[in-house]
């Protein structure tokens, strides 16, 4: 049965701007490697690094109509979500869209599928993490649903978890943890800048690491 759910709960913002500052491969470090998308999901344009609350679509093959419903429910710190119930790879999403989106505190994409007119949404400055770029338009015939617990790109992401993404990919961290990863990333951040800082000083990771009796019990030699 098609469903919009209204009310969803979200995390606080400064947990999630804290999780954006911190980047995709931190937090995915940090909450024990889980929670990326695939690798087919990339940025339309380079240096976008954004947080936010997802609000989920299950949207039909080549049908937007969902897009357009899902954008009455976005609060100020969102990020849409979309997974096609079956693979598709047309422009679901153009700077029409994301102008209304915008609009709404919307900050950015993510899409198991395709998007276009991304000249117009680099420039405005409005990410999106996409499957493919694609003229291709769609239509609006058939039911999805809003809010409701979706697989996108191969993760399970439920309305209001958090997404996180950047150059390197887009995360997904369960709502309920999001705290306790926030905690986790920022003192495996710390840990990270001491270490740059050994190494930059000349210092080698086979040190550091203390990776030497392991590469000798593993009978590495040097000769």
């Amino acid at each position: 049965m098609p469903v919009v759910v209204q009310n969803i709960q979200r995390a606080e913002l400064g947990i999630i701007d804290g999780l954006a500052s911190l980047g995709v491969a931190t937090v995915h470090e940090a909450q024990d490697r889980v929670g990326l998308l695939a690798p087919h999901m990339r940025p339309i344009y380079a240096g976008a690094r954004i947080a936010g609350s997802a609000i989920t679509i299950s949207a039909p093959p080549g049908d937007n109509w969902m897009v357009h419903v899902a954008i009455e429910q976005l609060r100020e710190g969102d990020i849409l979500v979309l997974a096609p119930t079956s693979p598709c790879v047309d422009g679901y999403f153009g700077d029409l869209l994301a102008t209304s989106a915008q609009a709404r505190g919307c900050r950015g994409l993510v899409i198991d599928a395709g998007v276009r007119d991304v000249r117009d949404l680099t420039e405005m400055q409005f990410p999106v993490w996409s499957k493919a770029v694609f003229a291709q338009g769609t239509v609006k015939a058939t039911m999805g649903s809003v809010n409701v617990p979706i697989v996108c790109a191969g993760a399970l992401v439920r309305p209001g978890d958090i997404i996180v993404a950047d150059d390197d990919g887009v995360c997904v961290v369960e709502r309920e943890c999001a705290a306790e990863v926030l905690e986790k990333a920022r003192t495996r951040e710390e840990a990270e800048a001491k270490k740059r800082r050994r190494l930059a000083a000349g210092e080698l990771g086979l040190d550091i690491y203390g990776m030497r009796p392991k590469l000798e019990e593993m009978g590495l030699k040097y000769v």
